[in-house]
């Protein structure tokens, strides 16, 4: 009678075995396959026994992530619409500047042609003269 209940034993010690290595090797390759937080949502899950908790705050961190990328987001469009803006003003004012400058030049060229004109003149009543 001993002889039989070695085989019985035998085979469910080998059984609990084969469960044991399975097990080992699915929390094996859940600590290799995902990262360190998917690891730690999975406990929850298993935890909680549920997914319905899981859910909830993972769309609460969705839309907490979704809300900061939002405000970082109009915080550079800001920034770069604010940027735009001086690089205008700073443009207009050095064409103010160079249009004045153009102004002042076109009346300078001006009053030579006139003092010119008075040489050439003089310098042709002269001539007759002579």
């Amino acid at each position: 009678m001993e002889r039989p209940s070695l085989e019985f034993n035998l085979p469910d010690t080998h059984e609990e075995g084969k469960l044991y290595v399975v097990d080992s090797l699915n929390n094996l390759n859940k600590l290799n396959v995902c990262p360190a937080e998917s690891q730690r949502s999975l406990d929850e899950e298993e935890n909680t026994g549920g997914t319905g908790e899981r859910m909830a705050g993972s769309n609460t961190r969705n839309q907490c992530l979704f809300f900061i990328t939002f405000i970082l987001t109009l915080i550079v469009s800001l920034a770069l619409v604010s940027f735009v803006i001086f690089l205008i003003l700073q443009t207009r004012n050095e064409v103010d500047q160079i249009s004045s400058r153009l102004l002042s030049e076109k009346k300078n060229i001006e009053e030579l042609k006139k003092m010119n004109n008075i040489i050439l003149k003089h310098l042709n009543q002269s001539g007759i003269k002579e």
